[in-house]
């Protein structure tokens, strides 16, 4: 992706509670690019007969559907968390899905406008844990302490301390995200100082 002619793909990624949403809506918004978002994609590949449901269904039959035939996101959520054999292998059948749609969509739109240079920011909660930083230039990571982002995650989720640990631990670290990216938004702090940073990589990137 990131060697289409005449188009910038920035990639957003970090870790749960660190404001990656945010950041990736307001460089958005300033930067006049287009928005895409990797889990708002794997959610519509999980609708009845969608690509990602029909996988789903091969792979682990009734387990995870509801009378109604969707999928029952509270359970396969609960189980993504608690079993990493099972994480490894939702993900190894729902990211080349994920990828391929992310990839026709930057190749649609610029194709269908046409412009002289299109904007693209793509936020990707897994890049790193699914090896696509290469299909991005340049990443950026959203960043937040550990009490942050744990305090958040129980605010929005309405989950435990020890509920947001554990979802928090299926992913990479966030420092080591923060030590491979190509840009750190620090949004530990108030939001104000947030979008004087995401103002200032807007200046770097376009």
């Amino acid at each position: 992706m990131a060697e289409q002619a005449q188009t910038s793909v920035v990639a957003i990624t970090g870790g749960m509670g660190s404001g990656k949403s945010s950041v990736a809506a307001y460089l958005c918004e300033i930067g006049v690019a287009r928005g895409l978002n990797a889990d708002t994609i794997c959610r519509r590949l999980l609708e009845p007969g969608a690509s990602g449901w029909l996988a789903v269904g091969k792979a682990f039959g009734k387990r995870f559907f509801l009378a109604d035939q969707s999928i029952d996101r509270s359970l396969l959520r609960k189980v993504l968390f608690e079993d990493q054999e099972f994480r490894c292998e939702l993900n190894g059948l729902l990211h080349p899905l994920v990828r391929n749609e992310i990839i026709s969509c930057i190749e649609k739109e610029t194709g269908l406008f046409a412009q002289a240079r299109a904007r693209f920011v793509v936020e990707v909660p897994l890049l790193y844990e699914a090896q696509w930083e290469h299909d991005f230039s340049p990443v950026v990571v959203a960043y937040a302490d550990e009490k942050t982002c744990l305090r958040r995650i129980m605010l929005r989720d309405r989950i435990s301390e020890v509920e947001a640990e554990k979802a928090m631990g299926a992913q990479m670290p966030l420092p080591h995200k923060a030590l491979l990216a190509d840009h750190v938004i620090d949004n530990s702090g108030s939001w104000s100082d947030t979008c004087l940073q995401i103002l200032h990589l807007q200046n770097l990137l376009w």
